[in-house]
């Protein structure tokens, strides 16, 4: 079936400011960021509060992503349609609605309900603010802009379990939702008050047509190329998070702190990578071209791993973490620039795919992982997984 064309999106020129642009989009990717793991550090006080296992109130943090992920390949072709930054806008509104509403959820279930639907709303945030950035910025100034971007969102991550860490003790877990509803009602208030660009063409949403433009985005070899390479980095990347504790612990080097401490330092530390990915990106672009930054992202990303494996103190596995971070963020920021010019004609589509296949990796990273940790060891499974972010980014250099 032929692909069936849709408008293309307003020429770069239409936007005036892509500064503000990205300050505005940021903001919003703020925002979405920020809830997503806030209720981790009360997972016991509320199996205690709603008289729950604790293995059930564990599952907010799944309730959380899965949405996230999965409503992704709908979103796409709908802002492809009605417009990227109008779907933003309705993502925050949600977004407060729901993180405004759960606090007062009388049992854990309906606390789980309306945390997946939040999960849901910001969905409709992150991936459709790389699109409009792709809309916005033509393609050699956008692997900086989309790194800018980067920052609003890792900083919104890390914000995120740091308030919770150290609030949480004065304000609970539902002073922490309100914190999140007025932080996402800010950036609605924001989106919707300041004008980021020329008004988006909208069009009539046709189910049909967006499965027509599925159809054809998967059938470009450098579409399968890309997604595949997302869903790889989410297995091995992120695979690894859940086991920084357990390798600590097994090699007893988890210092004066105690290895449950030491690993959410490397996962903050990680990072801290991408903002020093972000700060050094345009640099080095210019230096050495988009091809060799994948390329050292990948080995960068390969020592971390080994690191992880082999460290021998502490302090060289949170280093590991900041390596790691930045390697990641090498490859990744470079594979969301080329994602978005993919299918310019249905960018919100490309890039929900890009979206689903990367959760999708990080869904099944622990699983292998853990898979291949039991089998073979930490070392040798770390090793495996240097091995094949190392050739992810080889492969990737020579397209």
């Amino acid at each position: 079936m032929a692909f069936d064309p849709i408008t293309p999106p307003p020429p770069a020129e239409a936007v005036v400011d892509v500064r503000r642009l990205i300050l505005l989009l940021g903001i919003a990717c703020f925002a979405g960021a920020i809830g997503g793991r806030v209720m981790d550090p009360f997972v016991t006080t509320l199996a205690v509060e709603f008289d729950a296992p604790v293995s059930q109130a564990a599952l907010l943090a799944t309730a959380y992503a899965l949405p996230f992920a999965l409503i992704q390949p709908i979103l796409g072709p709908v802002g492809d349609a009605i417009g990227k930054r109008r779907i933003i806008q309705v993502g925050l509104c949600f977004l407060t609605l729901f993180s405004l509403l759960a606090p007062f959820a009388t049992s854990l279930g309906g606390l789980i309900t309306l945390r997946a639907l939040a999960g849901a709303a910001a969905g409709g945030i992150m991936p459709l603010t790389l699109a409009a950035v792709g809309d916005a910025v033509p393609l050699r100034d956008r692997q900086v802009a989309l790194s800018r971007l980067l920052v609003f969102s890792i900083v919104g991550q890390i914000a995120g379990g740091a308030l919770a860490g150290a609030l949480g003790p004065l304000i609970g877990w539902r002073g922490i939702l309100w914190l999140c509803c007025g932080l996402a009602a800010l950036a609605a208030l924001v989106t919707l008050l300041v004008p980021i660009g020329a008004p988006e063409p909208r069009s009539r949403f046709d189910p049909v047509r967006a499965l027509r433009r599925y159809r054809f985005i998967l059938s470009l070899p450098q579409a399968r190329i890309l997604y595949f390479a997302v869903a790889v980095e989410g297995i091995l990347i992120f695979g690894t998070f859940p086991y920084f504790a357990p390798m600590l612990e097994a090699r007893g080097i988890g210092g004066t702190l105690g290895a449950t401490v030491e690993a959410g330092i490397t996962v903050a530390a990680f990072g801290c990578g991408g903002i020093v990915y972000a700060v050094v990106a345009k640099p080095l672009l210019a230096r050495i071209g988009q091809s060799r930054l994948v390329l050292l992202g990948g080995a960068l990303a390969a020592v971390a791993l080994l690191g992880f494996g082999l460290a021998p103190t502490a302090t060289i596995f949170v280093l590991a973490g900041l390596a790691l971070g930045t390697g990641f963020y090498m490859i990744h920021n470079s594979i969301q620039t080329r994602v978005t010019e993919v299918a310019p004609e249905a960018r919100g589509s490309a890039v929900a795919l890009h979206a689903f296949h990367f959760f999708t990796g990080q869904s099944l990273g622990p699983v292998l992982v853990g898979l291949a940790i039991g089998g073979f060891g930490a070392a040798t499974a770390m090793a495996v997984a240097a091995l094949g972010i190392l050739a992810l980014g080889v492969r990737l250099r020579r397209r």
